[in-house]
């Protein structure tokens, strides 16, 4: 169960460590928890639900991706609270209680992995492990003012990992420190250590930063001097994502009629994207676990019961275009950004939302998010959202994309800005942005 202590972040904790102490190791000395929907030996694997946890035995392995950075010489401290069947972005558990946001506590943490996002916010560990299936570590770590990283899709074993839509799932991780980030992700991704790579483009998505409600200069201006500083100012371009996707997908068109053209407040054809994810993903969800949730009939919390009973309503109607447009987009953004561009989105639409909003309030916001969680999502490309300091004393992020593969490339890049990065949002807050 969750504690008041700890910020109500963990589970159960526990030190699980590897005999050797080596002091070579990569991860040697630092401490991290894991999102309670990965295996470890001998603990049950709760995936958020008292039901689940309930009616599955305890793991009687490891999932690869723990034992990695175990062997790399980092210490396990415990097993962090999730939402329910993973199957929610604001971070809400109403068995295990909502971990709470250390930068807002008043807001939501963000999830699915909202858990492991506050035990790294709140310093309780230096690093931790997550899952994102639609934005389960890119959301919590924006609203918990904190690294996030999802990598490209396939990269790191999800074996031992309770899937979720396997299309989509990914391990993810989060920290506070981009040098502890790049270290984990070495590890995970079994990556050598190269010299960086300066990029030959970072792509700013203007039409993506119009749908935040932070003025779009206080998310990107850090960005662009920082580049400028370090690289000048000629890498920079400037796109309208929403209208590229549209022209490059052709598959995209049979998901443009369903509404998202009216929708107002988004992107068209990002919102067209958000709804492949959510066709594949109901579906998917639905044959893993279908059968169980019929047969248990689990106690699940508001919104999550309702996108449970959705899911279970899925046919396999459209899944052929879904795929169709997986292919077309990562071959569009393969040409719009080419080895080493990165492209520049918000994180998320705006800051947390209150906790316990009404559910009607909170759509807008998770029509917004989930087209921009989209874009990694369906092209398969890795992800990382950055912390930009405080507006209105609440957490703004700014995410980074790179093409599938990238993903040293840009954890690399990463670290080289991010010390300027933070000098420059200094320098906005003083502004009173």
């Amino acid at each position: 169960m969750a504690k008041d202590t700890d910020y109500g972040a963990f589970m159960e904790k526990f030190v699980l460590q590897q005999s050797s102490s080596a002091r070579e190791l990569p991860l040697n000395s630092l401490t991290f928890a894991v999102k309670d929907i990965f295996d470890v030996d001998g603990y049950v694997t709760g995936f958020g639900n008292p039901d689940w946890a309930r009616t599955h035995p305890a793991a009687t392995s490891t999932a690869p991706a723990v034992l990695a950075v175990l062997r790399g010489g980092a210490t396990c401290v415990g097993k962090t609270v999730l939402d329910e069947m993973a199957y929610s972005m604001n971070g809400e558990n109403k068995h295990y209680g909502t971990p709470k946001n250390p930068c807002a506590p008043d807001r939501v943490p963000g999830g699915s992995s909202s858990g492991s996002a506050v035990a790294v916010g709140a310093k309780l560990v230096d690093f931790s492990l997550g899952t994102d299936t639609g934005g389960s570590v890119r959301i919590p770590a924006s609203h918990c003012r904190i690294l996030g990283f999802r990598p490209s899709h396939g990269a790191i074993s999800t074996t031992g990992v309770i899937p979720m839509a396997q299309s989509f799932d990914s391990v993810g991780w989060f920290a506070r420190d981009p040098m502890i980030l790049n270290r984990v992700g070495r590890v995970l991704l079994q990556l050598p250590e190269v010299d960086p790579v300066i990029p030959s483009q970072i792509i700013i998505a203007e039409d993506c930063f119009q749908l935040s409600t932070i003025p779009s200069d206080r998310v990107t201006e850090p960005l662009l001097k920082s580049v400028n500083k370090l690289f000048g100012g000629d890498l920079v371009k400037h796109a309208v994502l929403g209208d590229y996707v549209k022209e490059k997908l052709p598959s995209l068109k049979q998901f443009m009629i369903k509404g998202n053209v009216d929708q107002e407040y988004n992107i068209p054809s990002l919102a067209a994207l958000a709804s492949a994810v959510q066709l594949l993903l109901r579906y998917e969800f639905k044959n893993n676990h279908g059968e169980w949730i019929s047969t248990v009939k689990p106690d699940l919390g508001p919104g999550i019961s309702e996108r449970v009973r959705e899911a279970l309503r899925a046919t396999d109607e459209n899944l052929d275009v879904c795929h169709s447009v997986k292919t077309e987009l990562r071959a569009a953004l393969n040409a719009l950004l080419g080895d080493f561009g990165v492209l520049a989105i918000p994180t998320v639409p705006g800051p947390p939302p209150k906790l316990q909003s009404d559910q009607i309030p909170l759509e807008a916001f998770r029509a917004k998010a989930s087209s921009l969680q989209s874009i990694a999502g369906v092209s398969g490309f890795c992800q990382v959202s950055i912390p930009l300091g405080m507006y209105d004393n609440l957490p703004v992020a700014i995410s980074l994309l790179a093409k599938h593969g990238s993903d040293g490339f840009l954890l690399n890049f990463v670290e080289i800005l991010y010390d300027t990065l933070q000098e420059e949002v200094g320098v906005a807050e003083k502004k009173g942005y």
